[in-house]
Formats: structure tokens, C-alpha cells, sequence
């Protein structure tokens, strides 16, 4: 009888396991980025990359892509995170 009755408990999780909460990281790359994204550079590089969408989202037929001015939302994007996400790590 004490056998079954560890065999039951055994398989089902404990009530404090399942109260314990953990803290939900927040990636420091993220938030800097959210944060390089707002500056007056990447603003103009995602204007341009969004007019090319648009233009070429409205054409059926095109070769155009918006290769080039993906890269350079990144690269201005990316620039930016470079030089702030060290003094962000703890």
C-alpha cells in the first residue's frame, strides 16, 4: 500500500514547483536595438527601405529588390547598437 501511494505522488509535480515563477530575461540586444532604431539615421534608412516596398509591392512584374536598402537599414541600425550595448551589459 505505501508503494502505490510514492508511485502516485511520484508522477504528479509538486505544488511548489509549480508556484515557483521565474523572471522573464529581457535580451539587452533587443532593447538597444528598439532603442538605435528611433535615432534620426535609422529613421531615414527605414524610410527609404519602406518607399522601395511600396513601390515594388505595387508593381506585379519587377526585378527590383530592396536588397540594398535592407543592408543599409542594418548597417545604420547595427552601427548604432555596436557602440551602446556594452554599457548596457551588467
Amino acid at each position: 500500500m505505501v508503494f502505490e501511494e510514492k508511485m502516485i505522488t511520484n508522477g504528479e509535480p509538486e505544488e511548489e514547483e509549480e508556484e515557483e515563477e521565474e523572471e522573464e530575461m529581457v535580451d539587452p540586444l533587443e532593447t538597444v536595438r528598439q532603442k538605435c532604431e528611433v535615432t534620426e539615421h535609422c529613421v531615414h534608412a527605414r524610410e527609404k527601405l519602406e518607399l522601395c516596398e511600396t513601390r515594388v509591392g505595387s508593381r506585379s512584374q519587377t526585378k527590383e529588390e530592396c536588397t540594398e536598402e535592407l543592408f543599409d537599414f542594418l548597417h545604420a541600425r547595427d552601427h548604432c547598437v555596436s557602440h551602446k550595448v556594452f554599457s548596457s551589459l551588467k
